[in-house]
């Protein structure tokens, strides 16, 4: 794997990272009418974040590369940006969510075309499954928040 690619990985691995904790926090202080809803919604996708941390960080491993696997490490790499601990109303909760996972989507397409190009299959692969689910949040969210 190219150096390059390998750099865009842990970038997106780490702001896969923040987005599990950012989650966590969303998921713990929301407030509002749809509380229940939105509160369970938060989950299932925190949940599934923790499958996609482990996904990529193998990516790197098979390709003797070392993953970014500290806070430290992916708060100096994320472009998502960590959320302060405080009561948050769910619209905007959505809000925010529905911008990390269009970063995240926006970044999935373009390791996804870095990787075509070195014909890094597994990792194409992995980058379209995960762009599948990211149209769906996306989907889900915009939704959610009519």
């Amino acid at each position: 794997m190219k150096k390059e690619l390998a750099l865009e990985l842990n970038r997106y691995l780490a702001n896969i990272g923040v987005s599990y904790v950012k989650l966590h926090n969303l998921h713990w202080n929301i407030v509002g009418k749809d509380f229940k809803a939105v509160h369970e919604y938060l989950e299932t996708l925190y949940d599934g974040f923790a499958g996609v941390l482990d996904s990529v960080a193998e990516l790197l491993k098979m390709s003797d590369c070392t993953p970014a696997a500290s806070m430290k490490e992916y708060l100096e790499l994320a472009s998502i940006q960590e959320l302060a601990s405080k009561k948050i109303k769910t619209t905007e909760a959505l809000a925010i969510v529905l911008a990390d996972i269009e970063i995240l989507k926006s970044q999935a397409e373009n390791i996804r075309k870095a990787a075509a190009l070195d014909d890094e299959y597994a990792i194409v692969s992995a980058m379209e499954d995960d762009l599948k689910e990211y149209s769906k949040t996306i989907w889900f969210l915009n939704a959610m928040s009519k």
